[in-house]
Formats: C-alpha cells, structure tokens, sequence
C-alpha cells in the first residue's frame, strides 16, 4: 500500500468515523470513562463525618489511630489500543479483512479519546511487539496512530473487495503464504503495557485470539489495568466455498492439510469448532472479569461498540 492511498485511506476512515464519535459515541463514552476511575493519594487521620467504607484498616491497627484512605479523581484517561496484525488477521470473505474492521475499529475508539481530551498509544503485535507509539493527546497524534495501523496492512490489494467472494478467498490463501510465520502473541504485547505504563489504562485488545496460554496473563495485567477483549471475526471462517479437495495451510504456524470441502461433515465440524472457540473465549473472559466486543467483518463496528459502553454505563449506575 502506497503512503499516498494510506493518506487518502485515513481521510476517508476520519470522515465516516467523524460523525459517529461526535453525534453516537460521544455521550457513551463520556458517561463510562470520564470521571469514572479515581487514583490513590494518600492516607490520612480519620475526621468525622469520613465514611467509615474509606478506613484502612491495615494503618489503623498498626499506628492504633483510625486512618482513611484518600482518593482523587483521575483528570485524564489512556487508552491503549493493542492491534493483533499477525497473518490470520488478514482474512475477510466480505467486503473487508479482519485487519479492516479492526483498523475502522481502532479508528473509532482513538477519535473518540482524542475528542474527549483523553490520551490514546497503539501497539501494533503478532509475535513480537512490531510498533509502540506512546499515549498522547491531539487531533494529529490520532491520525498518526490510524495511518500505523493502515500502513501495516502488509500486501493486501485495494481492490480485493471488488472481487468475487471466491475470488476474495483464494487471495488470502497467496497472501497467507506470504506471510507464514507471523503468529499471534497476546501475552507478550499485555507484559509490555505492563512494563511501559506506570499508570492505569483502559487497554483494548483487538485481535481474533487465536493463540493459547494468554488468559492468566490478561487477568494479572487487568488487576492494575482495565482490559478489554475485542475479538474480530468472519463468517468465512466457519464455511469455506466448495471447490473439492484443498490443501488449507494456518495463516501462522504454516501447517497444511488436506480437505474435501465438498464433504457435509467436514462443513459441519468446520461450523462447531469455530463456534465452540468464540462461546469458551466469551465463558473464560466473563469468569475472568474481562468485557468482551464481538466484532463481524459484515456488521457496522459501531453497533458492537455501542452495545458495549451502554452496558457499561448500565454497570456503573448499579
């Protein structure tokens, strides 16, 4: 992709989000985050009319005087958006790729922060952490962090979502054999926020998680973070075109087999397989206490994103 279609590519992503954060977003984002964290200060001696709630009670019976401790209100947040752009995220039987939907993604929430006089970094991962752009403010820090996620988008073809959608298809398979080996590491992206911010985030995780091992990580990083799971996902992945037998290589460990695609079982275990690991990815993550955004390829990102601060909002009115 040329620096010039990326440019013109922002543009076009800024102009249709621009709308939505100012007249959908803008009010259920404010109501969820601003004003909703609080950050330690101190601990002082209690005074009357002090709510007995706020006593530490560790410090009053070490010093045998009632202490409280005292919290102020965080005057500004940061949102961290870690974009998954290992090479299964290139797949999309739609008009857009994962890696689409999750930069108009990404797009959205770092608008919406820059709007709000919040600061907004990125993480661009896949293996290894390929990007880290720190958390700042400003209307031009937030189309730089837009046009990174653009600008990684490897070899895919502006003009894929003109084709067929068996045309779409066959695309992705060159394009995943060019980019074998690029794997997905959740874990290692989640230490580094951990390493590289000294202050609490709201960090966005936007990836199609598929990868292992990572959930014990996610929970020690949500104790001190707020973390968000945004799986992105496409209705192709649980139904492949008839086209006989095909040998299917993994977008990231470059492992092949061979497959009857004409064949209902094989269709039929493809459907249970993927549902299956969305409904334990939702199950793990809500006994985790970690929100989940379902995004599709084919769906308005908007509508997911909505769903999830109104929830929010609903969740802090209790």
């Amino acid at each position: 992709m040329t620096d010039l279609s990326i440019i013109q590519k922002v543009k076009r992503l800024h102009i249709r989000t621009r709308h939505q954060v100012a007249d959908v977003l803008a009010g259920a984002y404010l109501s969820v985050f601003k004003g909703s964290g609080i950050e330690f200060e101190e601990v002082r001696p209690y005074v009357p009319g002090d709510e007995i709630r706020s006593i530490d009670w560790n410090v009053t019976a070490r010093t045998g005087v009632p202490h409280v401790k005292r919290f102020v209100e965080e005057r500004e947040l940061t949102i961290m958006l870690l974009v998954d752009i290992s090479g299964s995220q290139e797949f999309g039987s739609s008009h857009q790729s994962k890696r689409e939907a999750a930069s108009e993604f990404a797009a959205l929430l770092a608008f919406s922060a820059i709007a709000n006089k919040d600061k907004v970094g990125l993480i661009l991962f896949h293996s290894d952490t390929e990007l880290f752009i720190p958390p700042r403010k400003g209307q031009k820090h937030a189309m730089r962090v837009v046009r990174e996620v653009l600008a990684h988008d490897g070899s895919k073809n502006s003009k894929d979502s003109d084709l067929p959608w068996l045309r779409r298809w066959m695309q992705f398979l060159l394009r995943t054999v060019r980019k074998t080996g690029r794997k997905t590491d959740i874990s290692a992206a989640l230490e580094f926020c951990r390493r590289v911010l000294p202050r609490k985030s709201v960090l966005f995780v936007i990836s199609d998680f598929m990868d292992a091992g990572y959930l014990s990580t996610m929970r020690n990083v949500n104790r001190k973070h707020d973390v968000v799971a945004a799986l992105v996902t496409d209705p192709g992945e649980s139904a492949i075109p008839n086209m006989g037998l095909l040998e299917l290589r993994d977008a990231e460990s470059g492992a092949s087999t061979i497959v009857d695609s004409t064949s209902v079982a094989f269709q039929e275990h493809l459907q249970r397989t993927t549902a299956s690991r969305v409904n334990s990815l939702q199950q793990e993550l809500r006994a985790s206490g970690i929100d989940l955004i379902h995004i599709d390829t084919t769906s308005p990102v908007i509508d997911p994103l909505l769903a999830f601060l109104r929830m929010r909002e609903r969740r802090i009115q209790r």
